[in-house]
C-alpha cells in the first residue's frame, strides 16, 4: 500500500538580472526577487481553491437581484396580513410590498403603528423568506407625521415609502412637507417616491412637474402603468406615457387595467403591454430595481393564492429572470 505522497506547487518567484520586481505567490505574499518561499502543498492549494470558489458562490447569492420582484399585501386585504405573507412566499417571491390588509384602519403600517411593531412585522416578513421592499404611506398631515411614517419604514427594513399624492387644494401644503423631510429620509435610508393615482398626479407627465418641485433626489416616481389607463379612462396608454418620466423611476407597481375601469386583476390578462413598458421605462434609465405586483384577481383566499403563483410566472418570464 503506498504512503499518501505530498506534492508542491512551484513558487510564482521570478528572477532576473538588473530588474527589481515582485510578485503576488499563490498564498498572497508578495514574492521577491531571489528569495524562496516554501511551497505551497497540494491540499494547501486545494483548500485554497475550495475557499475561494465557496466565497464566490456566496458573494453571487448574496447579491441584489437586477429586478427585485415582489407582491404587495393588497389583494389579501379581506385577511389578517399573515395570510398575505404566506400566500407571496409560497408563490416564489422573495420581496413583499406592505398595504392593505384586515385591520382598524386596513393598513399593515400606519401613523398608529410604533416602529416596535413595524420592526415585529419585518421579522414576521423574514421567517418566510420574504424582505419588505415598499410601504404604503398613511395620510400625513405635518412634518412629524411623516418622519413617524419613514421611521416605521426603517424599522421594517423597508427602503421605499410609497406616497398616494392629494389634490389640488392641499398639494401646496402637502409637498412641502415632503420637501422638508426628504433629507430625514435619506438619514434613515428611506427613498420617498410618488406614484401616479389621480388627483394632481394622475400621469407621467404631471407627477414629473410635482419631482421637480420637490427638488430633492430622493423624492422620485414609483410607476404604475395600471393607473395611468385608470386614471384618463383607458385613454392615455402607459407605453406613451412612459416617456414622460425618463430617470425619475425608482420602482413600478406591476399593475394592469381592463376596460371600462378595472384594475384588480392579474398581470397579463389585461391592456398593459408590460413589455413594452418595461422596455421604455429601460430606455429612459430604470434598468434595475422593484416590481411588485399590486392587484390580482378577486376570489377567496385559495384563488387568490394560485393567482399570486400565475403572477410570480409572469414576472420571471417578463424580466428573463428567476425571482
Amino acid at each position: 500500500m503506498e504512503s499518501p505522497i505530498e506534492t508542491s506547487t512551484q513558487d510564482w518567484v521570478m528572477e532576473s538580472a538588473g530588474e527589481s520586481r515582485s510578485f503576488l505567490s499563490l498564498n498572497g505574499e508578495v514574492a521577491r526577487p531571489g528569495v524562496r518561499r516554501r511551497g505551497v502543498s497540494r491540499r494547501e492549494f486545494i483548500g485554497s481553491a475550495l475557499v475561494a470558489t465557496a466565497g464566490a458562490v456566496f458573494s453571487r447569492a448574496s447579491e441584489t437581484p437586477r429586478w427585485q420582484m415582489g407582491c404587495y399585501t393588497r389583494p389579501w386585504a379581506q385577511f389578517d396580513y399573515h395570510a398575505a405573507f404566506d400566500g407571496i412566499a409560497a408563490a416564489g417571491f422573495k420581496y413583499v410590498g406592505l398595504m392593505t390588509t384586515k385591520s382598524k384602519n386596513n393598513l399593515i403600517v400606519s401613523l398608529a403603528t410604533t416602529p416596535k411593531e413595524a420592526a415585529a412585522i419585518g421579522a414576521e416578513a423574514k421567517q418566510r423568506g420574504l424582505k419588505v421592499i415598499s410601504m404604503w404611506a398613511d395620510e400625513f398631515a405635518n412634518t412629524d407625521d411623516l418622519k413617524h411614517l419613514i421611521e416605521n419604514s426603517a424599522a421594517c427594513g423597508c427602503p421605499n415609502l410609497l406616497l398616494g399624492g392629494t389634490d389640488e387644494q392641499r398639494a401646496d401644503a402637502y409637498y412641502r412637507i415632503v420637501a422638508e423631510c426628504c433629507d430625514y429620509a435619506t438619514a434613515k435610508k428611506v427613498g420617498l417616491s410618488v406614484k401616479p393615482h389621480g388627483g394632481t398626479n394622475p400621469n407621467g407627465t404631471r407627477c414629473r412637474q410635482i419631482i421637480e418641485r420637490v427638488g430633492n433626489k430622493n423624492f422620485r416616481l414609483w410607476y404604475d402603468p395600471g393607473n395611468i389607463f385608470y386614471y384618463s379612462d383607458g385613454k392615455l396608454d402607459p407605453v406613451d406615457d412612459a416617456a414622460a418620466v425618463d430617470g425619475l423611476v425608482a420602482g413600478m407597481s406591476v399593475k394592469d387595467f381592463r376596460p371600462p375601469n378595472e384594475v384588480e386583476i392579474t398581470p397579463g390578462t389585461g391592456q398593459v403591454n408590460f413589455a413594452k413598458v418595461l422596455a421604455r421605462l429601460q430606455q429612459g434609465g430604470f434598468t434595475h430595481g422593484p416590481l411588485v405586483v399590486e392587484c390580482l384577481d378577486h376570489g377567496d383566499l385559495a384563488h387568490l393564492n394560485a393567482e399570486a403563483v400565475k403572477a410570480h410566472k409572469f414576472l420571471e418570464a417578463l424580466t428573463h429572470q428567476k425571482a
